[in-house]
């Protein structure tokens, strides 16, 4: 007897996103299943008298986005502390600092973030600015890629942060003429030293989080994801919510590899690996190998320039130590996880690459699908070896284009040629990589669809006469779509049962009110309804 579709969906613009880049104009769903997607003949078969039957009346319908980076918890966390994202300028940063400081009275400490370095001179904000503010209590806040923090004097003196403190492993502290503290402090090492003090986060508040990141994502369309930094307690959040049933979105963990450890943690981490719970797994390890090229800690194989444009002494930052990564690597892979690796620097990104190819050598082949996040500089010589070795090309698009970070944070102290080899994704592509996307939110925005716009067009969002950031790179909507979708589907070893529309994957579904391969600006587009698992999650 043929099942009967819960729900079918008819006339109306629907990208398998498949190998062949096909479309379709009906499909039906059961059980939280794809029954058949195709044209009206082949779900109308489906329809009983229960089929809840839906006219997309020309609407785009695609599969849902999973996003490959991201950082849910912080995002969420964010959401519910000082949020700084929407600002735009320092002057409306402090206006919204103040606003939440009077607000919260009771707060021994204020903290969030969301800042941008390029709102600052120098792109580093000062502890007096805060104190304007804020001088009766701590605040801290987080910069949106999480690379740095801004401390007031309060913090910094609860910190005991003064001339004479040390610099910290994996990190910097910046400072003023005389040694003091300037208000800015770098890296893990740099954040961490006033991070020990903050409010402690209960279970409950792990939970409330990622619960708003969840409806936040499911507002954007975004049905699974690889959280791209699972430490101890956001793990046990994530089995809390999958086991009673509230995370409703499929999450692959890539477990923290603590830089201050070595291979003794990797008993530990794969232990975690085998407690998966309902749609929360966690088969990946995530290795951070450098920082960001804004405050010059992402690794590269020649100095960064100074302002006048001569060579420095400095090449960035290393979390892991050189030498013992491909060790390192090689363990991780004989234990059967994934290698994450967070790499921007041209220097990094080779060396994730030259770890893979000892493991490669030392191991055989084998399906982990090893993958980079970010990939801000890559040698040209490097292009190739992403096909060869069978590592996937983890994209954040949204960050290629000619926005202030770039064009005065960036270029000038990189220089060229490194200059023209940021962002490569056509050359990715070109060279035979696999291509998948992730918006490493709350870094950045996480809506796929501007992550997609600037993919496809290399302009600064909302700015249509901004100059095309390397046009070169430039990808198709079909490609960047599919990237967004089947290509971190297979990053997170679920190709066969989502990331694409084919009988027997899991109903994951966006419905969008325009068509991404007609608009004018994919980011002006708004996600109509978005469906797991064959129920709707989110409804404009």
């Amino acid at each position: 007897m043929t099942r009967r579709a819960d729900r079918v969906f008819y006339n109306g613009r629907v990208f398998r996103a498949d190998a062949a880049r096909s479309w379709a104009e009906s499909i039906a769903l059961g059980a939280g299943r794809i029954l058949a997607v195709g044209g009206w003949s082949e779900v109308a078969p489906l329809i009983g008298p229960d089929t809840e039957v839906v006219d997309l009346d020309g609407r785009f319908l695609g599969p849902g986005f999973q996003d490959a980076h991201i950082h849910p918890h912080t995002g969420g966390r964010r959401m519910l502390s000082c949020d700084l994202t929407d600002c735009g300028d320092a002057a409306s940063a402090l206006e919204v600092i103040a606003a939440y400081a009077a607000a919260h009275s009771e707060a021994p400490w204020i903290h969030g973030g969301g800042w941008q370095f390029s709102w600052f001179d120098g792109g580093m904000p000062a502890a007096t600015l805060l104190d304007r503010v804020v001088a009766d209590r701590p605040v801290y806040l987080r910069v949106a890629d999480g690379h740095a923090a801004w401390a007031n004097s309060a913090a910094l003196a609860a910190a005991g942060i003064d001339a004479g403190h040390p610099e910290p492993r994996f990190g910097r502290i910046e400072r003023l003429p005389d040694g003091s503290p300037q208000g800015t402090l770098q890296e893990e090492g740099g954040m961490a030293l006033v991070e020990r003090l903050l409010p402690q986060e209960s279970p409950d508040d792990f939970d409330a989080a990622l619960l708003a990141a969840q409806r936040h994502l499911f507002s954007l369309g975004v049905t699974a994801w690889q959280d791209a930094a699972v430490g101890e307690q956001l793990h046990h959040a994530y089995r809390r919510l999958a086991d009673d049933g509230r995370l409703r979105a499929t999450v692959r963990g890539a477990l923290w590899w603590e830089p201050e450890q070595g291979r003794e943690q990797l008993d530990l981490l794969v232990a975690r690996s085998g407690e998966a719970v309902g749609r929360y797994s966690a088969g990946s390890v995530k290795l951070m190998l450098d920082g960001v090229c804004e405050n010059f800690t992402a690794r590269t194989l020649t100095p960064y320039l100074d302002a006048a444009g001569a060579p420095t002494a400095n090449y960035g930052m290393d979390y892991l130590d050189p030498e013992s990564l491909p060790g390192i690597v090689s363990e991780v892979m004989r234990r059967g996880l994934q290698p994450h690796f967070h790499a921007l620097g041209d220097a990094a990104v080779r060396r994730a690459l030259d770890a893979v190819e000892v493991a490669r050598r030392d191991l055989g082949w084998d399906d982990l699908r090893p993958h980079i996040a970010h990939l801000q500089i890559v040698h040209p010589d490097d292009l190739p070896r992403f096909r060869r070795l069978g590592v996937i090309a983890n994209a954040q698009a949204l960050w290629a284009c000619a926005d202030t970070a770039m064009l005065d944070l960036t270029v000038p102290f990189i220089g060229e040629p490194r200059a023209s080899w940021q962002y490569p994704f056509g050359a990715l592509l070109r060279a035979g990589a696999t291509l998948a996307m992730g918006s490493d939110w709350s870094v950045t925005s996480a809506d796929p669809l501007a992550q997609i716009e600037v993919a496809v067009r290399r302009l600064v969002p909302g700015d249509p006469a901004s100059v095309p950031f390397l046009p070169e790179q430039r990808i198709t909507v079909a490609d960047a779509f599919t990237a967004f979708t089947a290509g971190s589907a297979y990053v997170n070893h679920r190709e066969r049962e989502s990331g694409s529309l084919h009988a027997g994957a899991t109903g994951d579904l966006v419905i969008l009110d325009g068509d991404p391969f007609v608009a004018a600006d994919l980011s002006t587009l708004v996600v109509e309804e978005t469906i797991v698992a064959g129920e709707t999650v989110y409804r404009r």
